[in-house]
């Protein structure tokens, strides 16, 4: 089955979860709990229940926590809140709930579920069902003129710049001796990318989240943090015997790269120059694939 709601779509055969008609990173596991929260939108799934369709009888393992993990990873997908949830809600001691609109298509007919109480009555007679249909249909151009209205609002008050995050670089050597140069490198760049106009692009190095380590750092979150749909992150290491400074540009609404830069230098050779040659490559790449690709291309 493919079931759509808000902007998304979710096909629970290949687990495979799009936005827009990009691809959304879902683990398995959260995927699965998506597939079961969305066969029964509107009604109540029970955390026994999702157990049992996540890890079965035989597997042992830490399920609170599990679930937790796997809830969370799933709300981070959607980009939704647990405190103001517009897709999954939580029922303390009961269980989960999706409460959004879901339309359901299959293989071969398509047909519209709307998301509704699980409580239902026991007989309905044909009068009953034509006054269901109509309210259905009602609702449906009532959501279809919702969402039209919601769209047409959010592109009026899209920023009509992009943001860009710059996470500290790391030092990966294992020398500390090239600590200071590499710790510097996030605050040129920024300067420089600033340079370019702030009314064509928003730079944002200041967050604390971009200031923890890469491992302790997530994508989505910085992208709820700082408001930013590229981030700009690199890592001084070692590498057949020269120091090999990589440099990524990420686009963060669907995690892929779009710019990859690796630079070289002999061990042993000063770092000073460094920086400005980083600065530059960093900005011609945010010219060629940032600005460009959003309209807003500085002169």
């Amino acid at each position: 089955m493919i079931y759509r709601f808000g902007t998304f779509e979710f096909e629970d055969r290949s687990a495979l979860l799009t936005r827009a008609d990009r691809p959304v990173a879902l683990e398995p596991q959260p995927a699965r709990a998506l597939a079961l929260l969305l066969a029964r939108a509107g009604e109540v799934v029970s955390r026994d229940e999702l157990r049992a369709h996540l890890w079965g009888d035989e597997t042992h393992v830490d399920y609170d926590r599990g679930l937790a993990y796997s809830i969370g990873q799933l709300r981070a997908a959607l980009g939704d809140s647990a405190d103001n949830p517009r897709f999954v809600q939580t029922l303390p001691r009961r269980g989960f709930r999706f409460i959004a609109p879901v339309e359901v298509r299959g293989e071969k007919e398509e047909a519209v579920r709307i998301a509704e109480p699980a409580a239902r009555p026991p007989s309905a007679t044909p009068r009953s069902l034509g006054a269901r249909a109509v309210a259905i249909a009602a609702l449906l151009v009532i959501l279809s003129a919702g969402a039209w209205f919601a769209t047409r609002r959010a592109t009026t008050a899209r920023p009509s710049r992009p943001i860009i995050a710059v996470a500290v670089f790391e030092n990966d050597t294992g020398d500390p001796v090239n600590e200071r140069a590499v710790a510097g490198l996030s605050d040129v760049i920024v300067e420089r990318l600033t340079a370019l106009g702030t009314s064509r692009v928003g730079i944002n190095g200041n967050a604390s989240i971009l200031r923890r380590p890469r491992a302790a750092r997530d994508e989505r979150a910085v992208a709820r943090e700082t408001g930013a749909s590229f981030l700009i992150y690199g890592a001084l290491q070692k590498r057949e015997g020269r120091l090999s400074l990589l440099v990524q540009l990420v686009r963060l609404d669907d995690l892929t790269h779009v710019w990859v830069r690796r630079i070289a230098r002999p061990i042993g050779d000063p770092l000073d120059t460094l920086d400005g040659e980083v600065a530059s490559q960093i900005e011609a790449a945010v010219r060629d694939f940032v600005l460009m690709d959003t309209g807003a291309r500085a002169s």
